[in-house]
């Protein structure tokens, strides 16, 4: 890939991450009225996890950094199919993945960013979008 095109990716990453560490209320106040699929959200974040390793080979994040969503993916893992079943809105609350989630995306955001309090992503279209 170029370096834009990595460059993109490395912004995705820390968007999402972003996401992922706030609070769940937070998290569901930017869902708003948006209803994920959870099954659909868990596999935009592994393709996250595989994306970020190949950024890491190519300079892009330290590969402390990458073993921080090493260990987010295998949360992510850990979800079997019951579990991605139904929407997101409903697992973030519920689930106590997402607990862990949540701190394993904010000790990436800390390592890599310095802070793991970071903006929330503008909306953005997603293929997990609206169930």
């Amino acid at each position: 890939m170029n370096d834009f095109g990595d460059a993109h990716l490395r912004m995705w990453t820390l968007h999402l991450t972003a996401l992922l560490a706030a609070g769940a209320q937070d998290q569901l106040a930017w869902l708003g009225n948006r209803e994920w699929d959870t099954g659909s959200v868990v596999e935009e974040l592994e393709l996250l996890c595989r994306v970020s390793e190949e950024l890491t080979e190519r300079g892009y994040f330290e590969p402390e950094n990458q073993r921080h969503l090493q260990t987010l993916g295998r949360c992510l893992a850990e979800i079997d199919t019951a579990r991605r079943a139904g929407l997101w809105n409903d697992a973030l609350t519920t689930d106590p993945v997402w607990s862990d989630i949540r701190t394993h995306a904010r000790q990436f955001l800390l390592t890599t960013l310095g802070d793991w309090h970071q903006p929330l992503p503008r909306h953005f279209p997603s293929h997990t979008g609206p169930h």
